[in-house]
């Protein structure tokens, strides 16, 4: 009996091992190649699997005059990233026109394609956007990690099985809030009409006018997408105009009789196609964190629902997946442990667990990777001797440190852990309005390569440096008035962000904070009214670039470029820079080039904008505090507030719920990728 039990057990294995070894010998992968809704003939097909190094071929197969193809091919690596290109073959909606050699198209379909498989304009444009850092021509290759975030993001854009558009783009908060459809569609009529020679040099027009930088002109259509979204702000014109090469509004018409809908009226800044999401518990997101998965972390100003006036500073914490899919509790976020109202303070350590301080509760609290809390319910608050808590960051020891901004003291945890707390330069300055001493208001703080805390001083004009060692060597720099934002490079230079650069206007800004202050009332009314009206400019904010030793850099301070109201810095895996503006939400984000010139565009210097005049626009922005980069080279933007006379007073009941800013915006490859959690200065992964 047991002989007869053991072989039974020994066939229904070895059959599972057949299944099993079968299931990984083939698989078919069928589609269409559509250019302008119609099939394209006798195009190459080749699927592939990307990995981190050269990609491997799969199988390989022509359409048929449908626009067909069949792919029998080995079954991938689990987890592989799967990806279709289709080259040449002969567009049906200009057939009298022949084959074009320039066309190249692209399909990024993840480690589960759906069972048909779209080639189209729309399938190529989002999936070269969202793997726009892991692209070079056909060859798709990287770290596993941001490979599947980017092909993740791909169905936000396209639904791969028809070639349609996806759900994300449009839903409530993309499609009709924000230019993204109308630029991805125009993009889309305008690869269209190259690839179908629409006019007779339609695709040598197009792909001279996606000539990069470098003055080099592709010489097919994937290569040429490439540049563009890897440098959106580049003469974003030169493509619109085909617009209207292309297409021309027909007599006694209104619409250009374009493949798709809708399309721009007026060229873009850039060629940018972000996306907002929402939920999640998500309201006012102020500093952001992405985890070692690619997962981002909110802390929230408001909680969702409110008038905003009890619930400013009393906001809980949300999660997204790299695709931007909530995960958090979807009206209250993650709760408990002391958490009540986040401002800038979040930090995630090398275990994925999540730090944060709070206005609200005076606190300090400590959650896990899935939302539990592990501070205590009242936080770590050192038996209330804790005012309001901002900055907080985790240094590549493991040890934490944050900023309480109300008593201009520090607390630091040894390896992060809570019981051994101490809180330092407490009763050294005294009265911080009477006294400032070394801090001033402290607001965010980052480590540098040598092991030495950097903190802003929201109301001063200095940021103070002290080795993590010994606390007590105190060293001060000057930069702009009321700094805020700190980032690091690879080479250790320190990215300061100031709020009201160095103008007289600003100086009595700093003056009415100061004087609320005195008064107990709270510095940031005079805070968020000025910076809603600043513009870029002398009147407006600025970026200190301090070296090493602290002396500033050529180039430094940099005014203008579009930094309205600068308020965080992040720091990508080429060293160029992002900054933020609070201020309104005519402002983008900006883009400086770093300090390695091999990494900049050709021509930039240390400094130098590589976004337009008003930073990347687009995408809902509403005032934003924070930055973050993930894995796949993706910025998430987070929109703070929107109607600051909701957030700071009493308005009409239509508008009493609309102070906090609602979504986080994504604007895909446009970084280089990082290592994430970012502990210490940011680093390629």
């Amino acid at each position: 009996m047991m002989r007869h039990t053991i072989l039974k057990a020994l066939s229904l294995s070895f059959a599972l091992m057949v299944l099993t070894a079968c299931a990984a010998c083939t698989a078919n992968l069928g589609g269409r190649v559509q250019v302008a809704g119609k099939p394209v003939a006798g195009a190459t097909v080749t699927l592939f699997t990307a990995g981190p190094a050269a990609p491997a071929r799969l199988a390989e197969g022509k359409t048929d005059d449908q626009g067909a193809f069949k792919l029998k091919a080995k079954q991938a690596p689990k987890d592989s990233v799967l990806y279709v290109v289709a080259k040449g073959g002969t567009p049906k909606a200009a057939s009298s026109k022949g084959a074009n050699d320039a066309l190249v198209l692209l399909s990024v379909l993840g480690s589960t394609p759906p069972k048909t498989v779209m080639v189209n304009e729309f399938t190529t444009l989002a999936s070269v956007w969202t793997s726009a850092q892991f692209l070079e021509g056909e060859v798709l290759s990287g770290h596993p990690l941001g490979l599947r975030i980017a092909a993740g993001n791909v169905p936000n854009f396209v639904d791969l099985s028809t070639g349609g558009y996806g759900v994300t783009i449009q839903d409530a908060l993309n499609s009709g809030q924000s230019p993204t459809m109308a630029s991805f569609a125009t993009l889309a009529n305008v690869l269209a009409g190259a690839l179908i020679q629409v006019k007779p040099d339609a695709t040598s027009r197009f792909l001279a006018a996606a000539t990069p930088r470098s003055g080099k002109a592709p010489a097919d259509t994937l290569t040429a997408l490439e540049g563009i979204a890897r440098d959106p702000g580049h003469k974003p014109e030169r493509l619109f105009e085909l617009l209207e090469a292309f297409y021309p509004v027909p007599k006694g018409k209104n619409l250009r009789p374009t493949p798709f809908m809708p399309y721009l009226t007026w060229a873009p800044s850039a060629w940018v196609l972000p996306l907002r999401f929402s939920g999640g518990g998500l309201s006012a997101p102020g500093k952001m964190m992405v985890d070692s998965q690619g997962n981002l972390w909110a802390g929230d100003n408001f909680i969702v629902g409110f008038q905003n006036q009890d619930s400013l500073w009393a906001g809980n914490i949300s999660k997204f997946a790299p695709n931007g899919r909530p995960l958090s509790p979807m009206t209250t976020g993650f709760t408990g442990g002391g958490l009540e109202g986040v401002g800038f303070g979040l930090a995630i350590d090398a275990g994925d667990n999540v730090w944060g301080t709070t206005y609200g509760s005076k606190s300090i609290f400590k959650f896990n990777n899935r939302g539990k809390p592990l501070s205590p319910p009242q936080g770590y608050n050192f038996d209330g001797q804790l005012g309001l808590m901002q900055g907080i960051i985790v240094t590549p020891n493991g040890d934490v440190w944050a900023l309480d901004i109300e008593k201009s003291q520090v607390v630091y945890f040894p390896k992060g852990d809570p019981s051994k707390g101490k809180l330092l330069f407490q009763n050294k300055t005294g009265d911080p309005l009477k006294n400032p001493g070394h801090l001033f208001a402290p607001f965010h703080l980052a480590i540098d390569q040598q092991d030495r805390i950097w903190v802003s001083n929201a109301l001063g004009d200095w940021v103070t440096r002290f080795p993590a060692s010994d606390p007590s060597k105190v060293e001060t720099f000057k930069v702009g008035l009321s700094p805020s934002g700190l980032a690091v490079d690879s080479q250790g230079n320190i990215w300061v962000t100031s709020r009201f650069g160095k103008s007289e206007r600003g100086r009595k800004v700093l003056d009415e904070m100061l004087e609320a202050a005195k008064t107990g009332e709270s510095i940031d009314v005079p805070l968020a009214r000025a910076m809603y009206v600043q513009q870029a400019g002398p009147e407006g904010g600025l970026v200190t670039i301090l070296r090493p030793d602290g002396s500033e850099t050529p180039g430094s301070p940099v005014i203008g470029k579009g930094l309205a109201g600068p308020w965080a810095a992040v720091v990508d895996g080429n060293d160029h820079v992002w900054i933020s503006n609070f201020t309104n939400p005519t402002a983008g984000i900006v883009e400086l080039a770093g300090c390695r010139p091999e990494a900049n565009p050709p021509g930039m210097k240390m400094g130098d904008p590589i976004s337009p005049p008003g930073g990347y626009a687009g995408g809902g922005l509403q005032s934003q505090i924070d930055l973050a980069i993930d894995p796949a080279g993706n910025v998430w933007v987070g929109n703070n507030w929107n109607n600051f006379d909701a957030a700071l007073g009493r308005v009409a009941e239509p508008l009493s719920t609309l102070g906090a800013g609602q979504g986080v915006v994504v604007f895909y490859g446009m970084a280089k990728p990082v290592c994430t959690p970012l502990i210490g200065p940011a680093r390629e992964p």
